[in-house]
C-alpha cells in the first residue's frame, strides 16, 4: 500500500506479457522505479502499461475510456497525459491516445468499448469501475488497466489483490471505504445535525456496501441517514426535492463516476 496525498491506493501485480513491448520509439520502463512512476500517475490516479507495437500499424493506440466527464474530469487527464509524457509517451509522436467519455451514463460503455476494440488498440486504461467492468467483458485479450475506487476483488473485476489473473491490472483508489470517513466530517461542519441524507446511485455493484458502512457510521456518530438512491438526472432532482421535503441538514453524495460527471 501507498500514500498519496490523503488517498491510499493499491496496485495490483502486472501480467507477465505487459512487460514484452516492440519497437517503440520511447525509454524502457523495465527499472522497477520507471514502472512505478508509469503506473502510478497524478490527479485521478489514471496509469497505463507498456504496450506492443501492432505489425501493421506505426504508431500504437492506447484506448481511453472513462465512466465520466471530460469536463468533470480535466485536471485529472490533464495529469494523465503529462505522466505518459514524463515517460516518454507522446500522444500523436509516438503513440495515439483514442478517448471514449461514457458522461456518467453506463449503458454507454459496450457500445465505447466495442469501437475502440475495432481501432485495434494496444491497450485500454479503464477510468472508474463501470468502464473496467464493460472492458473486462468485452475483451479477454487486450490488456487492460483500471483505476477503481471500489475494492476489485469485492466487484469482481480481478481474482485477488495478490494474483490478479486474467488480463486487467490497475490501482484500487480508497474512495469507496472512506463514506464513514466523509459522514464524520459532515458531522464535524453540522455538529447540530440529526438527519443527513446520502445520495447512492444503486446500479452499482458497491451501493448496498456503502449503504451498509453509512447506516453503521451514522449509529456510531448518532445520527439519522435516508439513504436515497438515484441512477439518472431525473432520479437526482427527485432525490433533492424529497430531501427539501425531509429538511436533512446536509447532504452526503456517495463515490460514483455518475455523480461527479453532474457536478455543476
Amino acid at each position: 500500500m501507498t500514500q498519496s496525498g490523503h488517498r491510499s491506493a493499491s496496485r495490483l501485480p502486472l501480467p507477465e506479457h505487459a512487460q514484452k513491448f516492440g519497437n517503440i520509439s520511447c525509454p524502457s520502463l523495465g527499472a522497477p522505479r520507471r514502472r512505478r512512476e508509469f503506473i502510478t500517475l497524478l490527479g485521478s490516479a489514471a496509469a497505463t502499461w507498456p504496450f506492443a507495437a501492432h505489425a501493421q500499424q506505426k504508431m500504437p493506440v492506447v484506448g481511453f475510456l472513462n465512466s465520466g466527464s471530460a469536463n468533470a474530469l480535466e485536471l485529472g487527464t490533464a495529469a494523465y497525459r503529462r505522466g505518459l509524457e514524463e515517460s516518454g509517451f507522446v500522444d500523436g509522436k509516438n503513440v495515439l491516445i483514442d478517448s471514449r467519455w461514457a458522461d456518467g451514463q453506463y449503458d454507454r460503455l459496450p457500445e465505447l468499448i466495442a469501437d475502440l476494440i475495432k481501432r485495434n488498440v494496444a491497450v485500454i486504461m479503464a477510468g472508474g469501475p463501470p468502464a473496467a467492468l464493460a472492458a473486462k467483458k468485452a475483451t479477454s485479450t487486450i490488456l487492460v488497466v483500471f483505476t477503481s475506487g471500489d475494492n476489485p476483488v469485492q466487484i469482481g473485476l480481478v481474482n485477488s489483490m495478490n494474483r490478479r489473473g486474467g488480463n486487467l491490472t490497475g490501482v484500487h483508489v480508497l474512495f469507496t471505504e472512506l463514506e464513514s470517513k466523509k459522514l464524520g466530517l459532515l458531522r464535524e461542519l453540522v455538529p447540530q445535525a440529526e438527519l443527513i441524507a446520502a445520495l447512492i446511485n444503486s446500479s452499482r455493484p458497491v451501493a448496498k456496501s456503502q449503504e451498509i458502512e453509512l447506516r453503521i457510521a451514522a449509529q456510531k456518530f448518532g445520527l439519522q441517514v435516508q439513504i436515497i438512491h438515484a441512477e439518472n438526472e431525473g432520479d437526482i432532482e427527485a432525490a433533492f426535492a424529497s430531501m427539501a421535503q425531509l429538511k436533512v441538514a446536509g447532504v452526503l453524495v456517495a463515490a460514483d463516476p455518475f455523480f461527479n460527471a453532474k457536478r455543476g
